[in-house]
């Protein structure tokens, strides 16, 4: 019997460092880094709204329904902490007293949740009554530590997302971009402009490898979405560089730079497969009929455009392929809104969000 409740001792000690391991990875480090208790959260969670979303409903009902994925996922994490702890706690405590585990568990709860109506009497049981009262006490300081950092990320981004609107229409597009600033008479002073989204891409790098629930987080409005306004972004820096015919600036392509490493970060964090040493011949979603076409509506609205369509075609293919796989890909996972050479070339159905590979990183490569 004496070796029996040592078993159960260490079974609920090592429960309850898991689940606290599980904690600090997914709140404190400052890294891309999830455990498998929270990818199995997450992806059990999203099967839920997989079923409550419908395959056949309309896109505005799913977009509804999975803008409470993210939210609902984090409060269920901090939820599912506390009751591993709970019952960590209860195979330590039936294991140090001979009252029974009805007895073990109403301790627990007492202790995790500072009731205090169940008594510890013996030392042992004292020590691990105020352990487990740190515990839930830091686990719920986490929470709320924890949800205004991630808001905080979340309104830099969208602020961001929403100003885009302005300049580049709804749905999102290049074409539209590049259009209204050449109208505006600022194409050619956009240093600032590039710079700026370069910095969001970095924020965006940064906030939503280290805590990755942001990437599901919804627009406020429908039509909005973080991975349209990036691959937006993305292809009016390129054909800025590749087909508009002024003074070469470096701004666009390090924005380009930024947002297409920002993008396989957050795919090597979802375990994406794409080519990282990609050729410039490699094939791309846009035809090349496709930006013929766009090239010459930028023309006929008066945009100086370089005389060699062909070389201008070759150049903004080569920089499309370094962001085109993995564009498509989160446009997909994250069940993004139509856009124009991004949600609208992923996957048919786009039904609902995939995240079968959360937390599955990749081997980094040299990008």
């Amino acid at each position: 019997m004496m070796a029996l409740r040592i078993l159960v001792f260490l079974a609920g000690l090592a429960l309850t460092a898991w689940t606290l391991l599980s904690a600090i990875r997914t709140v404190v480090l400052p890294r891309s880094a999830q455990s498998v208790l929270s990818r199995g959260v997450f992806r059990g969670l999203a099967q839920a709204f997989n079923v409550l979303a419908g395959d056949n409903r309309s896109f505005s009902w799913r977009d509804r329904v999975w803008a409470l994925f993210a939210p609902v996922g984090l409060l269920l994490m901090v939820v599912v902490w506390l009751v591993l702890v709970l019952v960590g706690f209860t195979a330590m405590f039936w294991a140090v007293q001979n009252d029974g585990w009805s007895e073990a568990f109403f301790l627990s709860g007492s202790s995790l949740l500072t009731l205090g109506f169940a008594p510890a009497v013996t030392f042992g049981e004292r020590i691990m009554a105020f352990g487990e009262a740190i515990i839930g006490l830091g686990l719920m300081a986490l929470l709320i530590a924890f949800l205004p950092a991630i808001y905080s990320n979340f309104q830099r981004r969208e602020a961001k997302v929403g100003a885009l609107e302005v300049r580049a229409g709804t749905p999102p597009s290049a074409e539209v971009f590049i259009t209204r600033l050449y109208a505006i008479g600022r194409l050619g002073q956009m240093e600032e402009t590039w710079l700026e989204w370069e910095k969001w891409f970095i924020d965006i790098q940064e906030s939503h490898t280290s805590y990755p629930a942001l990437n599901f987080f919804r627009s406020p409005l429908p039509e909005h979405h973080w991975i349209t306004a990036a691959g937006t972004v993305l292809d009016s820096a390129a054909l800025v560089v590749s087909s508009v015919d002024q003074t070469r600036q470096p701004e666009p392509q390090l924005c380009l730079r930024a947002g297409y490493l920002t993008l396989r970060r957050i795919a090597d964090f979802f375990g994406m497969e794409y080519d990282p040493d990609p050729q410039h011949s490699d094939p791309i979603s846009i035809s090349q009929e496709e930006f013929d076409a766009v090239y010459g509506r930028l023309r006929d609205a008066g945009v100086p455009m370089k005389a060699d369509q062909e070389q201008a075609w070759i150049d903004w293919a080569g920089w499309r392929v370094n962001y085109d796989t993995v564009l498509l890909q989160l446009a997909e996972m994250t069940m993004a809104p139509y856009a124009p050479w991004s949600s609208d070339r992923s996957s048919p159905s786009r039904r609902e969000p995939r995240i079968r590979n959360w937390g599955r990183r990749r081997a980094q490569r040299t990008v």
